[in-house]
C-alpha cells in the first residue's frame, strides 16, 4: 500500500508539472562591448588579446565596435556603438597624437547616460591618454595623460597613503623607462581580494603625476617608479552617477612590439582584467585566484 500511494503522489506532482530537480545551470555570460579604431597604440592588436583572454575564462561573451579610424573617412554618421545593449565597455581608442579625431558628440553623451545609468567602463592601458577636450571622459576616468596645469595628482608613499597634487606643481604626465614591478595592494576590494599583497609583473609603465579631477577615486594598487624612488597608483576605480570605471596603467601593446609581450601575458594582470571586468558589471567578483598567480620576487607568465 505504501509503494502504491507514493507511486499516486508522483503521478499527481507529474501532472502538476512538478519535474525532479537538476544539475544547475551554468550562470549566464556578461556581455563586453571592445571599442576601438584608433590610437598610437597597436589597438588591433590589443582589442584581439583582451577579447582572447576574456573568452578564454568562460565568464563573457565579447563584441567589437571598431570606428573609422581618421577624421575624413566615411562611416561616421552611421558608426552607433549601442553601449546600452552590454554590461560592460571596455574603452581602446586614444587621440593623444591627432586630439581632432574623437568620437561623434551623440556618442560622447551615449557613453555618459549609460554610466550615469549604472553602466561599467574599463579604461584600457592608453585610454586614460585619450578625449582631452571632454570634461565627463576626464571625470569617469578621474587620472589621465595630461599637462600638469590640467588637474590634481594622486601621489603615494611606501606604506599607501594619498597625498594630493595640486595643479601646476610637480610635473605632467609621464612614465620613463618601462620597469619589472611590485604591485602592492591598497586595502580590500573585491578586484585584488585573495590576492597576495604583493605581486611582481613585468615591463609596466608607472606613470607619474596622471592628473584629472581625481575625485570619487579608490586606489587599488600603486608600485614604485625606480627611475625617481617614488610612488604612484597602478590601479584605481572611479564611481561616475551610478556607474564604475575601473583603469590602469597595465596592458601596455605597442606598435612595434613583436609577439604578444610579456606584460600582458603575465597571469596577476590577466586575472585582473578579468576580475575588473566582472566587477564592472556586478559589483563583485568569482573568478578565482589562480594557483599560478605570481609572488612578490617571481613573475608567472601564462602561454597562449
Amino acid at each position: 500500500m505504501k509503494i502504491f500511494f507514493a507511486a499516486l503522489v508522483l503521478v499527481a506532482l507529474a501532472g502538476a508539472g512538478c519535474t525532479q530537480p537538476t544539475a544547475e545551470s551554468p550562470p549566464e555570460k556578461l556581455r563586453v562591448l571592445i571599442v576601438d579604431g584608433f590610437s598610437n597604440h597597436d589597438w588591433r592588436k590589443t582589442t584581439g588579446f583582451i577579447a582572447e583572454v576574456l573568452d578564454r575564462s568562460g565568464h563573457f561573451t565579447v563584441d567589437v565596435s571598431t570606428s573609422p579610424e581618421s577624421v575624413d573617412a566615411e562611416g561616421w554618421d552611421e558608426w552607433n556603438p549601442k553601449f546600452s545593449d552590454y554590461a560592460v565597455v571596455i574603452q581602446n581608442s586614444n587621440n593623444i597624437q591627432e586630439p581632432e579625431l574623437r568620437w561623434p558628440r551623440r556618442v560622447e553623451q551615449e557613453l555618459e547616460e549609460y554610466l550615469r545609468g549604472g553602466g561599467g567602463m574599463l579604461a584600457f592601458h592608453s585610454a586614460n591618454n585619450a578625449f582631452a577636450h571632454w570634461s565627463e571622459y576626464d571625470a569617469m576616468i578621474a587620472l589621465g595623460w595630461r599637462p600638469k596645469e590640467y588637474g590634481a595628482a594622486l601621489q603615494m608613499d611606501a606604506e599607501g597613503g594619498v597625498h594630493r597634487v595640486p595643479p601646476g606643481q610637480g610635473e605632467g604626465t609621464s612614465h620613463g623607462p618601462r620597469q619589472d614591478t611590485v604591485v602592492i595592494q591598497k586595502g580590500e576590494h573585491p578586484i585584488t581580494r585573495g590576492m597576495p599583497e604583493r605581486w611582481l609583473t613585468p615591463d609596466i609603465e608607472v606613470y607619474t603625476h596622471a592628473r584629472g579631477p581625481a575625485e570619487n577615486v579608490t586606489v587599488l594598487s600603486y608600485g614604485r617608479h625606480h627611475a625617481t624612488d617614488t610612488y604612484w597608483p597602478l590601479e584605481w576605480t572611479v564611481q561616475y552617477g551610478q556607474g564604475r570605471v575601473y583603469a590602469s596603467s597595465f596592458g601596455h601593446i605597442w606598435r612595434n612590439d613583436e609577439g604578444i609581450p610579456d606584460r600582458v601575458l603575465c597571469t596577476g594582470f590577466q586575472t585582473s582584467l578579468i576580475r575588473a571586468t566582472e566587477w564592472l558589471a556586478t559589483g563583485d567578483t568569482t573568478y578565482a585566484v589562480p594557483d599560478d598567480f605570481p609572488s612578490e620576487d617571481q613573475i608567472r607568465l601564462r602561454a597562449r
